[in-house]
């Protein structure tokens, strides 16, 4: 699809909600045209403003507008060149009323007068364009029809040099397209592989050099430069002599000059340089992070007047400062801070320094990762979404699709958008966009959003991606139409194209209708708007058909489209559709377009091929190029994504988060020293391609280069001709063996170094012969080795060439360091090779802070070995070290001082660990991750290396290096140390002790002469019947493997009596006894032997642990043969249950239905509750309210015709106390909380709980004192309670009472304070129910002598008596029929001693029937008890009489504050009679 860039006036357009064209359409414009003012409003002239404007027509500025000066008061207006009706013109003259005020109306006239003008000057300015553009056409073919060949600018020049320097030839070409360079040597191409390190060439902004380095005869030469591109080619020759120095042929020295030289002129600075101190490397950073890359650079000269200009850029694009992305620059440091992390942000940024002198640039790449997706399983972000062809009602936006490689894959896409000024963010498709390009419909007009999208897979949604610029909904058309005329004095004319229209009312047919984008899920139809399009807004109408049919069918019936463009959805896939469109204003429809001829519903672009062969080559140590070809079909791609993963992990990861497009990618991030595999995948808007093949693995190693510099120079000897010379070696040997070492020296009044060597030399040590005695030297060594000649080192210090001859010895040198930790290190030296008078004798060590100039000594005496462990150094610092070597004389000279040492661990750092191999051998072994091809893992003892191969074997195999002991003994006791080359210093020690070499010999011993290991030592069992079986298991064995059973020193075989198997495959050896006897007393062996390996196991039946098996063995015979018939599966053991219930259980097995049951106890027959249960075989006896009363011995038996069984629990001791403590258990979890309740003897505290019994541990607790039972405190219990009872309280047992229910391990208690409040009311209860109680027991009653029922023949005397009670003596009145009887000599009564009462009936007759009561009464209370008269005449039959109903006592109604009994007031008789009937217990 052809998009076209969003323009700027859609990126920095204020959000409006009206439409721009109406009456405020003078701040719209003034908005647009306020860039170009400040350069329009120079000039004056009509016409020159005019031409400017109508040109910028045809540049990329053509639709910026221009506005005069804000705060000036225009002096026209926007005019109308067209004549409208005059309904209209009226309405349009007020509008202007309104808008524009009284000074536009005054402008009204000059308005009117310009309109004729203006006409005539736009047809002349048509008339100018037309010709420029025709003019512009043909000078670009005149252009394009030049030859644009190659063309040096600058020459190469020819250039005389000495032997052994450099050269640097150069050159500047000009041509179109770029040319290519290639350099000649006397007509022979110059290939810089077949002589690495010789030629250099480099090609940099049209400037191209080709540097040659160490110069020899042979260099002598022509040399060419040719550059060609397709339209020629050129070259230029310089020549290159190289001459070979000789003493006598000193070009010259400084003071041979003549002293009339006049001064050198000042100095003029034709090259500003640029040195980079520090630099932003390869950065890796994740979503949502801040990432800040700066530079510090060194400029010379820094002059304020010619300061950098600094440009960052992305992937050869600026970047520009917004709220992503600041820069900063000052005080030679440039950085770029990167706020908010986006995957958008990944990519080669480079910083580029621009000045007089040429550019300066340095790059790096920056990795940005995705963050944690917000459902686990989840896809990336999509990155760089971009808007493109916006209009009114429609935008088009693409993205890149997230890499995936363990999550599934991305099935479509969400997109939102959301409105300037508001945080509403509107998802606006239903389904997952399918590729990653969507067109977006339903925009207002003159509004601006912005939009993100998501990315879907079926685990979930991923985060959004980063939110684009704000884009405004308007027509680019319309903004083409308005035209500036630029008048004098900052005045201009804004005009639109309508206004220079005829009046048009309905318009015309769109034309150009065409599909400007096809795919599977949409189509969008673009066109042009019809020509002339009148001044009323237009809106479209979209009709499309089945191709082949002529039944159309409107599209977007409720909402017309307002822009030239739109997307259609829900078609059918594969079909073929017609289109065309319809253009409407109010004053009508047009006719419709031209149809669009057949559109298939299909995808345009298809998933790309999978790129070609991938591979991949050495980098760096952490870097690895990666290369691949092309994808063969790959339609409108996107990029590339890179995957790696380590060999043999199947762990892939992502190399690139953002596609690339090249076919050329530098994987940063690996580990050195691991191996890789690398596939590439391609990417367009519909997918992703297959995955590529996998590269071949490759080593993380770094490339071959030249060696580093030697440092260290030191004088160690020196004669009167001649100087010994020593140095470090280079710290990395880039990537090959150092081969040897160039040493060059001057004069310090010389400018040219001169070869001390012709050949290279391989030692650190060379002796330096030819010189001038009394002559001061400098010296500089040059390293070697297949890459090249590497950085020769810095110039050594100037060293006076005379003899030595003092006594003392010459300077130690070569000080290296090893072994680096956080606060210790190893120093090493090598001895001096001018001893003086008399040998060395030994060594002192002196050290100093880097921070400081003191020195002190670290060695108390002078040691004798040439390394030394200091200790005891401060972590973070940094120190310089020194050697003095020793002799008779005294101390010599100084080592040359080392360079600093920064105390403190490497991250990583490994240690030599020890252990047997497989074979027996003893050995120490290292591993480091961070070598190279060129590194070298160095074993010393004493830090001496050892060369000694009779008793060492080294292997080393990638990164693991061992030495191996042959002949381990305690002359190899002492210190190993490992040292890895080509590092930074990766080193080790171990100091090996007798201990730790006796425990390697031990067990190098075991692995040679080996056992068999075993799971199980040989033990028996004791199977059901009564055998007895011996095994024992080994932890494997092969099929070769045997053995031998051994017992009482005679081997045993397989048979019926000694059954014995070997499963090799458990490694199982067990023999099976089918009669184990007294006979079978004595030692068990079983002896197992698998080729070398062997190992045995004995077991010892002997006196009583041959007693207890054999007791064991006719057990399980006896059971065997009772479980042959009814028995006891499990035994007789007790449960107590939930509800403090106890159950005897037991089980029985091989019951029939005649089998008898009987249950015992203490030999009486007990009756179960349940019968036992024949399925389950469980038999249950229960026993509730269990207490002493159950103690004794519960037996069941079992018997039928196959035999017995019996099964006896003796219920007491421990088994009883265990049944209580069980029940005490559920009895405390399930206690309630202390109560009170109140009695008349006092106040009781009481609990409920499921069941008490006196053999409970309960225990009371006063304010934490236990309480005994007394007649004070009286504790007891019920069924279902337990209480214990405060007799008398006084204020003494207020207090905190606990109730502790202990059952033999926990204890359970319930706590109730009684004071406060809650003691007053139990008080006052206790009070009222003790008055109760009182008056209870000293009321008026009846305690005995009367009957129920009395049947008395007639005319017989009746004496009804009863015994009463009461204190005081109650009064006594007898009653008949509920009613007082009345006394006469027929009834009498008395009442003798106070305590018997008599009622005597003489005579009686049948009128005495009746009910008789005794009512008796006294202050406390009383009561009535009844008696039925019955009688029956003589000779009748005794008549059967009801008993009479006795009334129940009242209680007495006292009250707490009632006074003590013997301050109550005697309770008055009725006044009917004083033996008449009262109410018990009322008061009066």
């Amino acid at each position: 699809m052809a998009t076209k860039v969003v323009p700027f006036y859609q990126k920095k357009h204020k959000h409006y909600d009206y439409n721009y064209r109406s009456i405020d359409s003078r701040h719209l414009v003034k908005q647009y045209t306020s860039k170009s003012s400040a350069s329009k409003r120079a000039t004056s002239e009509l016409h020159t403003s005019s031409t400017t404007s109508e040109s910028s027509r045809h540049s990329p500025r053509a639709k910026r507008i221009c506005q005069c000066v804000v705060y000036e008061v225009p002096e026209y207006a926007v005019p109308l060149f067209t004549i409208r009706e005059d309904e209209e013109g009226q309405h349009k003259t007020r509008s202007r009323t309104v808008l524009y005020s009284s000074e536009l109306r005054a402008m009204e006239e000059e308005i009117s007068r310009l309109r004729r003008s203006t006409h005539e000057h736009v047809d002349m300015l048509a008339l100018q364009r037309m010709e420029e553009e025709r003019a512009a056409v043909q000078r670009q073919a005149s252009e394009d029809s030049v030859s644009r060949a190659a063309e040096f600018l600058v020459r190469l020049r020819s250039h005389t040099v000495w032997e052994n320097s450099f050269v640097k030839l150069c050159c500047t070409v000009h041509g179109y397209p770029t040319p290519i360079v290639r350099w000649y040597k006397d007509d022979v191409y110059i290939d810089q592989t077949g002589e690495p390190g010789k030629y250099r060439i480099e090609s940099y902004y049209g400037v191209h050099s080709l540097e040659i380095n160490r110069c020899t005869t042979s260099d002598t030469a022509q040399y060419t430069a040719l550059a060609f591109n397709i339209h020629g080619e050129s070259s230029t020759t310089a020549a290159v002599i190289v001459k070979r120095f000789r003493g006598e042929e000193e070009p010259y020295h400084s003071v041979l000059l003549p002293v009339n030289l006049p001064l050198l002129s000042p100095v003029v600075f034709t090259h500003i340089d640029i040195q980079y101190i520090e630099k932003f490397g390869v950065s890796f950073g994740t979503e949502g992070e801040t990432m800040i890359l700066s530079c510090r650079m060194i400029i010379t000269p820094n002059l304020g007047r010619l300061q950098p200009d600094v440009v960052w850029y992305r992937d050869d694009v600026e970047i520009k400062k917004s709220k992503w992305a600041s820069m900063h620059y000052g005080e030679c440091s440039a950085t770029l801070t990167l706020p908010h992390l986006n995957k958008d942000d990944e990519g080669l940024y480079t910083l580029r320094l621009i000045t007089r002198g040429g550019v300066s640039q340095h790059s790096a790449y920056l990795f940005v990762r995705d963050a944690e997706a917000p459902v686990v399983g989840a896809p990336g972000a999509p990155m760089d979404v971009t808007c493109h062809d916006a209009n009114k009602d429609y935008v088009i936006l693409t993205w890149k699709p997230p890499n995936v490689i363990k999550e599934s894959p991305v099935i479509g896409y969400f997109v939102d958008r959301c409105e300037v000024g508001t945080d509403n963010w509107i998802q606006c498709n239903d389904a997952p966009a399918k590729i990653c390009k969507y067109p977006m419909a339903g925009l207002f007009e003159g509004r601006s959003y912005c939009f993100r999208v998501r990315a879907v897979n079926k685990s979930g949604v991923s985060k959004p991606s980063r939110v684009t610029d704000a884009v405004t909904a308007l027509d680019p058309a319309d903004l083409a139409r308005l035209h500036t005329i630029h008048l004098d004095k900052d005045r201009q004319i804004v005009i639109c194209q309508d206004d220079l229209e005829e009046d048009v009312k309905a318009p015309g047919q769109p034309t150009n209708v065409h599909a400007a984008e096809t795919s599977r899920n949409y189509i969008v139809l673009s066109w042009e708007p019809p020509e002339p399009r009148g001044r009323e807004p237009l809106r479209y109408y979209i009709e499309k058909t089945m191709a082949g049919s002529a039944s159309w069918q409107r599209v977007n019936v409720e909402i017309a489209a307002r822009s030239p463009r739109f997307a259609i959805f829900d078609l059918a896939e594969g079909k073929s559709y017609e289109f065309r469109v319809y253009a409407v204003n109010k004053f009508g429809m047009s006719e419709p377009s031209v149809s669009t001829g057949p559109v298939v519903v299909q995808d345009r672009i298809v998933i790309p091929s999978p790129p070609g062969v991938v591979r991949s080559t050495r980098n760096t140590k952490h870097s690895v190029i990666v290369q691949w070809a092309a994808s063969k079909a790959a339609s409108e791609l996107i990029g590339y994504y890179i995957d790696s993963c380590l060999v043999r992990t199947n762990d892939w990861q992502p190399c690139n988060h953002k596609p690339v497009k090249y076919t050329r990618f530098v994987v940063h991030g690996l580990k050195t020293g691991h191996k890789y595999i690398f596939r590439v995948k391609a990417v367009n808007a519909v997918g992703m391609s297959e995955l590529s093949q996998e590269s071949e693995p490759i080593v993380v190693q770094a490339a071959l280069t030249g060696p580093s510099s030697p440092y260290g120079i030191t004088l160690l000897d020196c004669a009167n001709d001649s100087m010994t010379l020593g140095w470090k070696e280079p710290r990395f040997t880039g990537g090959s063996d150092i081969t040897g070492y160039y040493v060059d020296h001057r004069e310090i009044t010389d400018l040219h170094w001169h070869e001390s060597n012709i050949k290279a030399i391989t030692a650190t040590v060379y002796k330096v012969e030819n010189l001038k005695e009394g002559s001061f030297y400098e010296f500089k060594v040059s390293a070697t080795n297949l890459g090249g000649v590497g950085v020769p080192s810095e110039s050594s210090r100037p060293f006076k060439c005379e003899a030595w001859t003092m006594p003392q010895p010459g300077p130690t040198y070569d000080l290296t360091f090893c072994e680096v930790r956080n606060h210790s290190l190893v120093i090493l030296w090598k001895p001096p090779i001018y001893t003086g008078s008399s040998p060395v004798t030994g060594y002192t060590v002196d050290i100093c802070e880097a921070s400081s100039e003191e020195w002190r000594t670290v060695t108390e005496e002078a040691v004798t070995n040439r390394y030394l462990k200091i200790t005891e150094l401060e972590e973070g610092k940094s120190y310089i070290f020194r050697v003095c070597a020793v002799n008779v004389a005294g101390a010599g000279k100084a080592s040359e001082p080392s360079e600093p040492v920064l105390i403190q661990a490497r991250p990583g750092t490994k240690e030599i660990t020890t252990g047997v191999d497989a074979e027996g051998n003893i050995y120490m072994s290292f591993e480091c991750h961070d070598i190279t091809d060129a590194s070298q893992f160095a074993w010393s003892k004493s830090y001496e290396g050892i060369t000694d191969l009779s008793k060492f074997t080294i292997e080393t195999e990638g990164e693991k290096s061992k030495l191996i002991f042959k002949h381990l003994d305690m002359a190899d006791l002492g210190t190993y140390s490992v040292a890895v080359s080509d590092t930074d210093g990766i080193s080790s020690s171990y100091i090996l002790e007798k201990k730790e070499l006796e425990r390697l010999k031990a067990l190098s011993h075991e692995i040679r002469h080996p056992t068999i290991p075993l799971k199980h030592e040989l033990s028996y069992e004791v199977f059901d019947k009564g055998q007895v079986r011996f095994w024992l298991q080994a932890e494997s064995v092969s099929a070769d493997a045997n053995c031998k059973f051994i017992v009482n020193d005679l081997e045993l075989t397989d048979s019926q009596d000694h059954r014995i198997t070997f499963d090799k495959s458990t490694g199982i050896i067990e023999m099976v006894m089918e009669q184990f006897t007294s006979k079978n007393e004595g030692t068990y062996t079983i002896q197992v032997q698998d080729g070398k390996a062997k190992n045995q196991s004995s077991l010892v039946l002997i006196g009583d642990a041959f007693k207890a098996a054999l007791a064991e063995a006719e057990f399980q015979r006896k059971e065997f043969l009772r479980k042959q018939g009814p028995h006891f599966a499990e035994y007789m053991h007790w449960h107590v249950t939930h509800e403090c219930e106890v159950e005897f259980i037991c089980k029985v097995a091989n019951t029939q239905n005649e089998t008898e049951f009987a249950w015992y106890k203490d030999i009486a027959a007990v009756v179960p509750e349940e019968p036992p249960n024949v399925q389950t075989g469980e038999c249950k006896l229960h026993v509730s309210e269990f207490s002493k009363k159950n103690v004794g011995e519960y037996k069941m038996t079992l018997k039928d015709t196959r035999g017995q069984d019996i099964t006896v629990l003796d219920v007491a001791g421990k088994v009883y106390e265990e049944i209580v403590q069980e029940m005490s258990r559920i009895s405390g979890m399930s206690a309630s909380e202390l109560k009170i309740h109140c009695t008349p003897e006092g106040i009781r505290l009481q609990s409920s709980l499921k069941y008490y019994m006196e053999d409970m541990k309960v225990f009371w607790y006063h304010k934490e004192s236990k309480i005994a039972s007394s007649e004070k405190m009286r504790i007891g219990g019920s069924f279902d309670q337990v209480w214990m009872q405060i007799c008398e309280p006084t204020e003494r047992d207020k207090g905190k009472y606990t109730m502790e229910i202990f059952d033999g391990k926990t204890s359970y208690k319930r706590n109730l304070d009684l004071s406060g409040e809650a003691y007053a009311e139990a008080y006052t209860e206790f009070q009222r129910l003790k008055a109760a109680a009182f008056a209870e027991k000293n009321r008026g009653k009846v305690i005995g002598g009367l009957p129920d029922v009395v049947t008395i023949m007639e005319g017989k005397t009746l004496s009804l008596t009863s015994t009463v009670f009461g204190d005081p003596t109650p009064e006594v009145t007898w009653l008949k029929n509920d009613k007082d009887l009345d006394l006469n000599d027929h009834l009498s009564a008395t009442l003798e001693q106070g305590k018997y009462a008599s009622l005597t009936i003489k005579g009686v007759s049948t009128e005495d029937s009746g009910k008789y009561g005794i009512n008796v009464r006294n202050k406390y209370g009383g009561e009535t008890i009844d008696v039925t008269v019955s009688v029956y005449k003589h000779g009748e039959e005794i008549p059967l009489i009801k008993r009479g109903v006795q009334k129940a006592p009242e209680p007495p109604k006292a009250s707490p504050s009632a006074s003590p009994p013997q301050a109550a007031k005697p309770a008055e008789p009725p006044k009917s009679s004083k033996f008449g009937r009262q109410e018990f217990g009322k008061k009066k």
